[in-house]
């Protein structure tokens, strides 16, 4: 074996784990996964199929190596894994963070993105297009896009530009198109319904990042890949810091690229206990009549059908219609999760567990406050996990700081203002009480 293929084994070894391995060859999760697409968009996929065999798994023309060294140079990693002192005492347990938002751009969105950019150059792709919620995947994409010297077009629900300005100006400070979604709510699944259409009537000169382990097969596998560098540093650094596995690994959950990237590396350790955290919203209720779930909760309150070229865990009504879904954070705010997920809670793998909004805006405050790290409203939800079911935990937990909460301080002082939420500081100041 030469010296090059020695040094792609060395590097690639943690890929060959099993539990990366679901998934690659059919898009199949048990009975979720697979390829529900329009035949237009065929070609495409078994293209993009065949690139992320080749240089994704097989590092052809060396493009591992160039993504790892890009990650480092212009993304920042390693992430540091921190020990959150004055939670460890408040819990009476470790409490591990792993701090994802210290990456460049604040979230873990980068590592992905930059895997698909990449990725699409080597491809001989011209464009990209992107679909975003909170705004940090397509902060991400742009970014990777201006880095990479690629054009790059963002789809993006009314209403969440609305509520996420400073990721739309951040998006255009990166040189990126943003296209405003008006149908339905305005929010992410109609944004990636737009930019899927965008991408069918491109596909020759165009690839789509999609920002989460959901869509169409090879999304899911390639989206949890890129991701996977997460939970590959976070299980390094905690046996160097504690001589150890953690014994439960905490992280947010809404179309699951977080999720899945804190999980990865873990999910064969059968003593590591998984909790995916999703957005309960005002209730875990759905009315019907008016075609809306309060929540986000689609591994705990779902239902199997197929959004957007995938079978997954849904929130629908009655008749299999897709539901609205709402959460404190435009992050989470999705109607369904990555088919490996809805797959690992069926498993009994992961534990998937919902919190509310007024518990999410709890965890937002109380890091704050403690750790001086002001979280991401999807992130927050884990912390307010953390606070409900803390003594449920083992003695070893790690916490994944998906993002920083730059993008949402004026949804969090609005939300914070409408409700006594513990450990808020004086609101009227904000209010028009100075």
């Amino acid at each position: 074996m030469s010296e090059t293929d020695t040094r792609t084994t060395e590097e690639t070894e943690t890929a060959r784990r099993p539990g990366r391995r679901r998934g690659r060859e059919d898009g199949k999760f048990g009975r979720y996964g697979g390829q529900y697409v329009p035949e237009a968009l065929m070609p495409a996929i078994e293209e993009l199929t065949d690139a992320y065999e080749r240089y994704v798994l097989d590092n052809e023309d060396g493009f591992v190596d160039e993504f790892r060294e890009r990650l480092a140079e212009f993304g920042g990693r390693p992430t540091p894994l921190q020990r959150a002192d004055r939670l460890s005492e408040r819990y009476e347990t470790e409490v591990y963070l792993k701090r994802e938002d210290l990456l460049h751009g604040g979230a873990h969105k980068l590592n992905n993105a930059l895997g698909q950019v990449l990725l699409a150059k080597y491809m001989g792709k011209e464009r990209i297009i992107a679909e975003t919620g909170a705004g940090q995947h397509g902060t991400a994409t742009a970014m990777a896009a201006a880095h990479l010297d690629m054009p790059c077009t963002i789809y993006m629900g009314e209403r969440d530009i609305n509520r996420q300005r400073p990721n739309v100006f951040r998006m255009k400070l990166n040189g990126s198109e943003v296209k405003p979604v008006t149908t339905g709510r305005g929010t992410l699944k109609e944004a990636i319904s737009e930019t899927m259409r965008d991408w069918a009537e491109t596909v020759e000169d165009t690839h789509y990042v999609i920002g989460s382990i959901v869509g169409p097969h090879p999304f899911p596998v390639m989206v949890r890949d890129f991701q996977a560098v997460i939970s590959e540093e976070a299980r390094e650094q905690a046996i160097e810091k504690t001589g150890g596995v953690p014994t439960d690994v905490v992280a947010c959950a809404g179309g699951g690229s977080n999720t899945m990237g804190t999980f990865a590396e873990f999910v064969d350790d059968e003593s590591v206990a998984l909790h995916a955290v999703e957005a309960g919203g005002s209730t875990l209720e759905v009315d019907e009549e008016a075609g809306v779930a309060p929540n986000s909760a689609s591994l705990f309150a779902g239902d199997e059908g197929v959004l957007h070229g995938a079978r997954t865990k849904l929130l629908q009504d009655s008749d299999g219609q897709i539901m609205e879904s709402h959460s404190v954070s435009s992050g989470l705010d999705y109607a369904g999760v990555g088919p490996e997920l809805a797959y690992l809670v069926d498993e009994g793998r992961v534990d998937p567990v919902a919190v509310d909004d007024d518990a999410a805006l709890e965890g937002f405050h109380r890091l704050s406050s403690t750790e001086g790290i002001i979280p991401a409203l999807e992130t927050a939800h884990a912390f307010g996990f953390l606070e409900k079911h803390h003594e449920k935990l083992g003695e070893r937990v790690v916490v994944n700081v998906s993002g920083r909460g730059d993008k949402d301080l004026d949804a969090a002082i609005e939300e914070t203002d409408k409700r006594d939420v513990d450990g808020a500081p004086d609101m009227s100041m904000f209010t028009g009480g100075m």
